[in-house]
C-alpha cells in the first residue's frame, strides 16, 4: 500500500490504474478474493511461487534482494561492488539514516532517506527518532551493528498489530545513550536532529490474538455470512479485521486479488 504522513497515516491501495483509498473503508465489510495468479514485481512474468514478490530468478539476480537489504553492514557499494552498481549507486550511495522507532520496544534500524517515512510506516512504529546520518548504506550498517548490542533490531509483528507498546520510554534520552555506544570513528555520523516523528493509524479496535491469513490457503475471507469482513484498521502494511484475522499486503505482492466494498 502506498502511505502518507498525516494526522492519521493515509493508505491507498494499488488495484489495476487506480488507487483505492482504503481509509474510507475503515469501519466497512470488504471482501478479497485471490484469484490464482501471481505475477513477478520485477519481470512481470506469470509465476507458480513468489519469493517475496518475485520470481525466482529475479530474486536470485536483482539487487533489491542483495544480502545487503537485510544487513546494510555487508553492502559493497562503496567499493564500486553490487548485483547492479547503477541501482546501487542510486540506492545505497545515497543519504541513510541510521533511527531509534518505538512500538513494542525500541527497535534500530537502517533507510535510505528518501523512504522517510515510508519504511518508519510500513514497520508500525507509533514515533521515532533519527541516531544517526550517513553518506552510505555500509556506514549505516557499521552503526546498527553496534547498536544492535543495546536494541533489537527486530519488530514483534503481534505485539505490534495488538496495539501492546513499551511505556515509559524516551527517545530523545534513549537517543542520548546510544551516542555513547558508538565507537570514536563513527561519531562523526550522530544526528543532533532531536525532532520525534509522531505516527498515528486508522485502527478502529485492535485484535485480541493475531491469525495471519495466508491468500493461498484461504483464498477469500468472506466472513461468515459471505458478505465481507469488516475491516477494523491498518497498521504497517496490515489490514486488520473483525475476527482478529489480518492481511500482510506487502506478502501479497504481485497476488491478483478482486477486491469488493
Amino acid at each position: 500500500m502506498k502511505t502518507q504522513l498525516a494526522e492519521q497515516v493515509i493508505y491507498h491501495l494499488p488495484m489495476e490504474d487506480k488507487l483505492v483509498s482504503m481509509n474510507e473503508l475503515v469501519g466497512e465489510k470488504i471482501s478479497l478474493k485471490f484469484e490464482n495468479e501471481i505475477y513477478c514485481i520485477n519481470c512481470d512474468n506469470k509465476i507458480h511461487k513468489s519469493f517475496h514478490g518475485f520470481c525466482w530468478n529475479c530474486f536470485s539476480t536483482s539487487p533489491e534482494n542483495s544480502e545487503c537489504i537485510l544487513r546494510p553492514e555487508l553492502c559493497l557499494a562503496h567499493e564500486g561492488k553490487g548485483r547492479n552498481i547503477e541501482w546501487e549507486k542510486a540506492h545505497h550511495l545515497q543519504e541513510h539514516f541510521v533511527y531509534l522507532a518505538l512500538s513494542s520496544s525500541v527497535k534500530v534500524g537502517v533507510t535510505r532517506s528518501a523512504q522517510v517515512p515510508a519504511r518508519w510506516i510500513d514497520q508500525g512504529a507509533s514515533s521515532v527518532i533519527r541516531l544517526a546520518k550517513t553518506p552510505n548504506r555500509y556506514l549505516s550498517g557499521v552503526i546498527e551493528v553496534q547498536m544492535k548490542k543495546y536494541f533489537t533490531d527486530k519488530t514483534n509483528w503481534q505485539k505490534m498489530l495488538k496495539g501492546e507498546e513499551a511505556e515509559g520510554i524516551n527517545l530523545i534520552e534513549e537517543k542520548w545513550k546510544a551516542e555513547d555506544y558508538l565507537s570514536g570513528e563513527l561519531k562523526q555520523y550522530y544526528s543532533e536532529d532531536d525532532r520525534i516523528t509522531e505516527i498515528n493509524y486508522p485502527v478502529l479496535r485492535y485484535p485480541e490474538k493475531v491469525k495471519s491469513i495466508d491468500l493461498e490457503k484461504t483464498t477469500s475471507p468472506k466472513g461468515r455470512d459471505g458478505a465481507g469482513l469488516k475491516l477494523m484498521g491498518i497498521k504497517g502494511q496490515y489490514l486488520i479485521f473483525e475476527d482478529n484475522s489480518v492481511l500482510n499486503v506487502r506478502k501479497h505482492s504481485g497476488y491478483v486479488v478482486c477486491l469488493e466494498y
